[in-house]
Formats: C-alpha cells, sequence, structure tokens
C-alpha cells in the first residue's frame, strides 16, 4: 500500500435516502448559469487541445469567470423576436505568447463558443441574438511552471504540483430523488426534444422527497414558433408532464408527483413561452459555478464544493481536477465494494503538492446494519489508492471531452 494519507471512517449523518426530507435540483444545459458552465467548459478543452497541439502541452489558462447578461424578447405563438440581444463576456487568462509562438488565444474562446451554442441552444441565431465578446488576460509566467514540475516538458498528462490548498467533494449512490431529477433533465434534452422541437433547452428540475412521496416540480422554456396557440401549449406542457412522470417510475416505486410550469396563469395569458428556449433573452442573467456541481446536481443533503468546476485548467486546477476525481472515486467504491448505503469521498490539495498526493483523502461511509466499516476498510483504501495514482487520466479525458463538469 502507498503512503498516502488515505483516511476511511463512518459518516456523521444517515444516508440521504433515510432522511425525512430529501432536496435535489438541476439546472438544464439551456439555463443561462449552465450556458456559462458550458462556454467555460467548451473554451478551456479548446485552448487545452490547442496548447497540446502547437507546443506538445497544456499551457496556462483559467476561463472560469464566463458571465451573462440577459436580453430581451417577444415571444408571440408561431413565432416572436429577439428585440435587445443577449450579452455574453468569456473572462480569464490564457498563455498568448510562448518560446516565440504567438497563439490566438481569443479568437480560438470566440470559435469555441460560438460552436457550442450553435450545438446546445439551436433556437439562439449567434449573428443575431447574442453578442459573445472575450476579454483573457495573459496567463501568468510563474504560474505556467508548475506545469512541468515533474519534467515531462511535452507531456499534457504528466503528474503537476497542486495549484492551490482547496478540496474537492464527491458522492455516491445517487439516491433514488438524485436519479430522477438527473435523468429526467438528460432525457427531456436528448431523446425527447428531438422528436418534440417546442421543448427549449431551457429545463430547471426541482425533486423533493418528504419520506416516500416525491414531488418534482420542472420549468420548461417552450419555443414559440413551434406553439400554435394556448391549446397547444398546454398540451406540450402535459406531454413533458407524462414523461418525466414515466421516467420517475423507472427508479422508484414511491409516490410521485410531477408538476410542469407552475408560475403559468392560462387566464391572464401568462405562460412560459420563449423565442430561443432559454429564459436568457427575457431577463435571467447567468455565471459560471452557481449552478450545478461537478456531477451534475445541486444537492443540499451533501457536502459540496463551492468551486467553479466549468473552465478551470485541467493539469492542476484542484477546483476541477478534485471534485471530478472525488465523484470517481465515490462511484468506483460502491460499484467494487458491497454492503455500503452511502459514501462522500472529501480529497484536500496544498498548494506545490503533487496532486496524486492530497493533503488528505477522507472517505465517510454509511454502511448496512450488518456491515462494520471495519469490514470494507481494506477494500475501499486500494481502489481510492488506485484512483488517485491515476489521477492524470482525467486530466487527459477532460481534455478529450469524455467528462461534464456541470
Amino acid at each position: 500500500m502507498s503512503e498516502r494519507n488515505i483516511r476511511i471512517e463512518s459518516i456523521d449523518r444517515q444516508a440521504v435516502e433515510d432522511q425525512d426530507v430529501e432536496i435535489v435540483e438541476r439546472k438544464g444545459i439551456g439555463h443561462p448559469d449552465s450556458i456559462c458552465d458550458g462556454i467555460a467548459e467548451s473554451v478551456a478543452g479548446a485552448l487545452a487541445r490547442e496548447y497540446v497541439e502547437r507546443v506538445g502541452e497544456v499551457l496556462h489558462f483559467n476561463t472560469d469567470e464566463t458571465q451573462l447578461v440577459a436580453g430581451e424578447a417577444a415571444p408571440a405563438f408561431g413565432g416572436g423576436e429577439v428585440v435587445d440581444p443577449i450579452y455574453l463576456l468569456i473572462v480569464g487568462r490564457a498563455t498568448k505568447h510562448y518560446e516565440g509562438q504567438t497563439i490566438p488565444a481569443e479568437p480560438i474562446a470566440l470559435r469555441a463558443a460560438r460552436e457550442y451554442l450553435e450545438s446546445e441552444i439551436p433556437q439562439l441565431n449567434v449573428d443575431e441574438d447574442i453578442v459573445v465578446d472575450v476579454k483573457l488576460g495573459e496567463g501568468s509566467g510563474d504560474l505556467q511552471e508548475v506545469f512541468s514540475e515533474d519534467g515531462e516538458e511535452t507531456s499534457p498528462v504528466g503528474v503537476p504540483m497542486a495549484n492551490d490548498t482547496s478540496f474537492g467533494v464527491g458522492h455516491a449512490p445517487l439516491t433514488e430523488t438524485e436519479r430522477i431529477v438527473l435523468e429526467a433533465e438528460r432525457q427531456l434534452n436528448g431523446e425527447y426534444a428531438a422528436a418534440n422541437p417546442e421543448l427549449g433547452p431551457d429545463v430547471k428540475i426541482m425533486g423533493k422527497r418528504e419520506g416516500d412521496k416525491i414531488d418534482v416540480t420542472v420549468a420548461v422554456a417552450m419555443v414559440d414558433e413551434h406553439i400554435a396557440d394556448l391549446d397547444a401549449y398546454v398540451d406540450a406542457v402535459e406531454s413533458v408532464r407524462e414523461f418525466v412522470d414515466g421516467v420517475a417510475r423507472d427508479h422508484t416505486d414511491r409516490e410521485v408527483a410531477v408538476h410542469v410550469n407552475t408560475a403559468d396563469d392560462y387566464d391572464q395569458g401568462s405562460i412560459y413561452l420563449t423565442v430561443t428556449g432559454t429564459s436568457a433573452e427575457q431577463g435571467d442573467d447567468g455565471s459560471v459555478g452557481r449552478g450545478n456541481r461537478a456531477n451534475g446536481l445541486i444537492t443540499p443533503n451533501r457536502s459540496m464544493s463551492m468551486e467553479a468546476t466549468s473552465g478551470k485548467n485541467p493539469v492542476n486546477h484542484i477546483g476541477k481536477i478534485y471534485n471530478l476525481l472525488s465523484t470517481e472515486i465515490a462511484e468506483e467504491v460502491v460499484a467494487e465494494v458491497d454492503g455500503i448505503r452511502d459514501l462522500r469521498v472529501r480529497l484536500l490539495s496544498q498548494i506545490g503538492r503533487p496532486i496524486d498526493q492530497p493533503h488528505v483523502a477522507d472517505v465517510q461511509l454509511v454502511t448496512d446494519d450488518d456491515v462494520a466499516v471495519s469490514d470494507v476498510r481494506s477494500d475501499v483504501e486500494p481502489i481510492v489508492d488506485r484512483e488517485l495514482a491515476d489521477v492524470t487520466e482525467i486530466t487527459r479525458r477532460v481534455i478529450d471531452g469524455e467528462l461534464s463538469t456541470f
């Protein structure tokens, strides 16, 4: 066994599934906060890949301060228009000059942002409905040095030193409510949206479980071009409700109630109708890190890191790496070790220390009634050690776009 500082202990609470009240939220890909997360991460990936292609390694950058200022729209049955465009500002730092090369970081960022918007928010006309601005300061020279501490000058996935004293948190397995909230949004913005173009990508889902009753509240931005009248809107809302109800029943035998667009007032004609499929067109601003955590959920029953995972450099930024890695560790442990009902992983770095050697890796468990923590400690610790030793695989997967950060 390695000398990594790994601790295995009992957790100081009930398993979330056993608690009387549980709250879970997910902001879908078209929510203004998620738009900022998605663009920040898309830009980060584009810069990382460009650096590797040009100089053989990832240089210093961070794009985790992306901000969105809402526009104004005039939706109407059959199709309205955007009156005042959305404004998006990509803020951060990037290395633009390296060993005699000039790297066009801002054009790379602008291209990545536009490609992301065209792919994920297709109703949004990137030439007219949104203004995308990029302000990237020059990457810090001293911070660039820590990217090659292991001597692997040409490797994008060497084991560097931590850039900060910070922590990441992960948990597993997902509860029924967490799984319902996560899968409902993913399937709505996947197979359902493909067959129902009236559904905009701005889907926000809130799950609440009290005892054995789960309430799922869904806010869905409908696209006006595909809604002919109020009757068609009502039908679209009911269709979403039935779909989410079906998703929920795939994951639980508990009582489930689904509510969609509960702020609508049909008598007053107040409904969630949009031109672009996102509330960003009408007064809803956005910011990186204000939405989903690295596992795609907002979970107040769980410990969470306040770090913005999206847009951070994937080589040595603990705010990104340890949040993703702690989630991976939690999932691997519960997949390989029987008798664990709830697991929390907390990884703490120390600046200047190799990222595969955390200051502490704290794994806390709730086990089955007939299983003690001491019974599984010897099974859990090697998995944690293995995943830490392979930490640079997180970097590779992020650069290749294989891991989601929100």
